[in-house]
């Protein structure tokens, strides 16, 4: 079976979105100038980059998600932040991607930019087919993953939640899609699940010790736990990245937007996910680093196609990556935000800016 699209969230039917809860205290220009962010007028202050023209490569890719999940619920009643929505109230979750059509559609393209980071593999755990008989797949997102992995495991049953209902209905039989927040106590019983995937939670996880005694308390022995995470710093090897250029503040602004509301965007950089796993008490445990380029520059033609992908992904919704972090974390206004973003896409569409990130795949398995 194909991977199903994910549906969008509920039409302009549905419930009013309720107010935006208060956000977190905003960072101060001191605050800010420590953590190396140059401040937001700056960019107001720059001349505007040229848009980019309308057959640039992003504008190719098809609408992913068209239908819309007509049901009246409160989990539809969702929060906006600067003209985009979000989940709703579901304990004191606090999503910083926008769940509406534009994103939705990124986060498919994402699906497939994963996909390619770890060789066309959905996994990289070392897992017996015959054995896998339960899964979770720890914030689901859109499903994409969910489904794929259903479809190659169909005697297994895959569980995938989120805090938000923004997946679709038509899947394989043996995927179902819950409401949940990881970051609460889980409410599985022990020796539950032979897998369990958490791919790409940058800026999610409050306490990523919790989460890792939790998925190790609910993980069969003999089963696998892995995770997928990015840095957010570009670094360049020729210094083609300049300091105080938009990409080289890329960084600074995600990872001080994730101390403004407690849930890190460094976890590669601090080895979080190598450390979390090993401390829960897991073993066995591998990880595989790459290198993912912004663009197709890179010389090696694999990286150079998840250089595409990658680009694609945050050119697809670049303004609603960005805007809770910049605007309801920094406190940046909208042109701010806007310039910002056309800097970004003008520095990254450069050939002569050789960026990238780095990302690292982990998995351990629990002691039997």
């Amino acid at each position: 079976m194909a991977s199903s699209s994910a549906q969008s969230p509920q039409s302009p039917k549905a419930a009013s979105p309720t107010p935006a809860a208060a956000p977190a205290a905003l960072l101060s220009e001191e605050a800010a100038t420590a953590a190396g962010i140059l401040p937001a007028s700056h960019w107001a202050d720059q001349t505007h980059p040229e848009e980019l023209s309308d057959d640039d490569t992003a504008s190719t890719i098809g609408s992913v998600a068209s239908t819309t999940q007509s049901l009246s619920s409160t989990i539809f009643e969702y929060r906006t932040h600067h003209g985009r929505t979000y989940h709703g109230d579901i304990g004191n979750a606090e999503g910083w991607e926008p769940n509406d059509k534009r994103h939705l559609e990124s986060m498919d393209i994402a699906h497939h930019c994963f996909t390619l980071c770890t060789g066309g593999k959905l996994f990289l755990s070392p897992l017996d087919k015959k054995k896998v008989q339960k899964v979770l797949d720890v914030g689901t997102g859109t499903g994409m993953w969910a489904i794929d992995f259903a479809d190659e495991f169909p005697d297994a049953e895959v569980i995938g939640t989120d805090i938000t209902p923004i997946q679709p209905s038509w899947v394989p039989p043996n995927v179902k899609f819950e409401l949940d927040d990881c970051n609460r106590e889980w409410t599985w019983p022990e020796n539950t699940f032979d897998f369990i995937n958490m791919r790409m939670l940058i800026g999610v996880i409050q306490d990523w010790d919790a989460v890792f005694r939790e998925a190790y308390r609910t993980c069969k022995p003999g089963g696998y736990v892995e995770s997928m995470g990015t840095s957010c710093h570009f670094d360049s090897d020729d210094g083609s990245i300049k300091p105080g250029s938009a990409l080289a503040q890329w960084g600074n602004i995600w990872y001080e937007g994730g101390r403004a509301f407690g849930r890190t965007f460094e976890v590669y950089n601090e080895d979080i996910q190598r450390k979390g796993m090993e401390a829960a008490g897991f073993v066995d445990i591998e990880f595989k680093d790459m290198v993912i380029p912004v663009g197709v520059w890179h010389p090696d033609k694999d990286a150079a196609e998840r250089g595409l992908w990658w680009k694609l992904t945050l050119e697809a919704d670049l303004e609603g990556y960005l805007n809770y972090i910049c605007h309801t974390l920094l406190g940046w206004k909208e042109e701010e935000t806007k310039v910002y973003c056309a800097h970004v896409r003008k520095e990254w569409n450069d050939p002569k800016n050789h960026g990238y990130v780095m990302g690292r795949v982990a998995w351990g398995r629990k002691p039997e």
